[in-house]
Formats: structure tokens, C-alpha cells, sequence
């Protein structure tokens, strides 16, 4: 019988498993450092929804993070969390309209 690690690996040949568990991690983490304003749970991405520029915006930090990685302290792991957490983010905004939330 195969153990759970030789079926990981079938599975996911490039560990794209622990990356994903990495990820989730980083952005869980990332909640208690956004800036709220006044006690309110607000963040500024919730004011670039508001404006209707949250895909524009979050595109663009994906590129600046995956565009710095390799430049600005050598290959800094944070960069790639915090593209691949922007990636997260313009794809909920790019796909909210079709359901795509946090009840899915």
C-alpha cells in the first residue's frame, strides 16, 4: 500500500501541494497586519472595490512583487507569497461577478 507521501508525490509532482499550504499560511498571517481605519474591519482594498479599480489594482501588485523578485533582497520568498496573494485577489475580483465569493 502506498503511504500519503508517495501518493503527494504522484500527485503533485513539483510539491505545488506544500506551496499552496505555504500560501495559505502567508495570507492567514496577513490579516492581523492590514490597516483598518477607526475599529472598523476596513481595508484598502475594500475602498478600491468601492472605486471599481480592485482588478487594476491588485494586477498591478502581482506584476510589482513578481517583477521584484530576484532584484530587491535577492530571491525573497515574500515577494512570490505576496504575487501569488495579489493573484488570489484580482482572480476574486475578476470572477465575483459570477459567483465566485466568499460563500463558494
Amino acid at each position: 500500500m502506498s503511504s500519503d507521501k508517495e501518493v503527494r508525490k504522484l500527485l503533485f509532482k513539483y510539491n505545488e501541494d506544500l506551496i499552496l499550504d505555504e500560501v495559505r499560511e502567508y495570507i492567514k498571517s496577513t490579516y492581523g497586519e492590514h490597516y483598518a481605519g477607526g475599529g472598523k474591519n476596513i481595508q484598502i482594498q475594500d475602498v478600491f472595490e468601492q472605486m471599481d479599480i480592485s482588478e487594476e489594482f491588485t494586477r498591478g501588485c502581482a506584476m510589482k512583487y513578481l517583477f521584484r523578485f530576484g532584484k530587491k533582497n535577492g530571491k525573497n520568498r515574500k515577494d512570490l507569497l505576496k504575487c501569488i496573494h495579489y493573484v488570489c485577489l484580482l482572480y476574486h475580483y475578476s470572477f465575483k461577478s459570477e459567483g465566485h465569493n466568499e460563500n463558494n
